[in-house]
């Protein structure tokens, strides 16, 4: 009976044979096709809170108004808490490169300086990232220096607090008035008003919003506190800003308000 002994004896290499291919085409869990590369992290388009930096082994918590967007085109732009900054970011599968170069000059308090410094730092060069739900890390490769990210909603032109952070002048974004404090404020309400502070006295007007005009019907009514001289100075800038029609530009949760000359502020989503 040759033909059995023969069929036994072929199969132990049939089996050889298949686990060796098996092993040649396996590339652990969640890998793609042999020859693939990993997809890269679906940054592109998201929005991002910063919720703490760490800089050689030290954590620091953020401000509340730090946070990073992605855009389209392989660009970051964001805000440390004080200065708005841009950066180039390329993307290879779970690494990010990331080139500053860009940042605007307003001048902030010790913490928030320090901390901007921070952020500037942890957020440059080669980062590996790691998306899970609404978290999003970033790490060096030593560890050492990393970024803490949640998801960031959007915010409504209406409904929304609008805390004032800069005076605009011919597309140039410059800080409050030293001393001024953080008080200035909008709200647009869904009656119709649009309502606030103005760096010291609250104010209420009617405005009416068409296409991307926010117009401001009348002067402001306003409270009659007595104000500091910084206070008064933002004040007066911001009373005879709320006075006409603005072209108004959202972005996500940021807000800019200018008036035909070019003069106007931009304010960000609080909360």
């Amino acid at each position: 009976m040759p033909k059995p002994r023969a069929l036994a004896a072929l199969v132990p290499l049939l089996l050889l044979a298949a686990g060796a291919t098996a092993c040649g085409t396996d590339r652990g869990p969640g890998a793609g096709p042999a020859g693939t590369a990993d997809p890269a992290l679906p940054v592109s388009g998201t929005h991002w809170s910063i919720k703490a930096v760490t800089v050689d082994g030290r954590r620091s918590t953020a401000p509340a108004d730090a946070r990073v967007a992605f855009e389209e085109a392989g660009r970051a732009q964001g805000n440390t808490g004080c200065n708005h900054f841009g950066a180039t970011v390329a993307v290879n599968g779970d690494t990010l490169t990331v080139t500053q170069d860009e940042i605007t000059e307003i001048g902030c308090p010790g913490d928030r300086e320090r901390f901007e410094k921070q952020l500037l730092k942890a957020f440059s060069g080669e980062l590996k990232g790691t998306i899970k739900g609404e978290r999003f890390t970033l790490a060096s490769a030593d560890g050492r220096n990393g970024l803490e990210l949640s998801s960031e909603p959007g915010a409504p032109l209406r409904g929304t607090t609008w805390k004032i952070d800069s005076l605009v002048s011919g597309g140039t974004a410059a800080s409050l008035p030293a001393g001024s404090g953080g008080k200035a404020r909008i709200v647009l309400g869904e009656d119709g008003r649009v309502t606030g502070n103005l760096g010291c006295n609250n104010f209420s007007a009617t405005a009416r919003v068409d296409g991307t005009t926010l117009t401001v019907e009348g002067p402001a009514a306003t409270t009659r506190m007595i104000c500091a001289s910084a206070e008064m100075k933002l004040e007066t800038s911001l009373y005879e800003l709320l006075d006409g029609p603005l072209t108004y530009r959202l972005d996500h949760r940021t807000l800019t308000l200018t008036d035909p000359s070019g003069e106007g502020l931009t304010a960000t989503a609080a909360g």
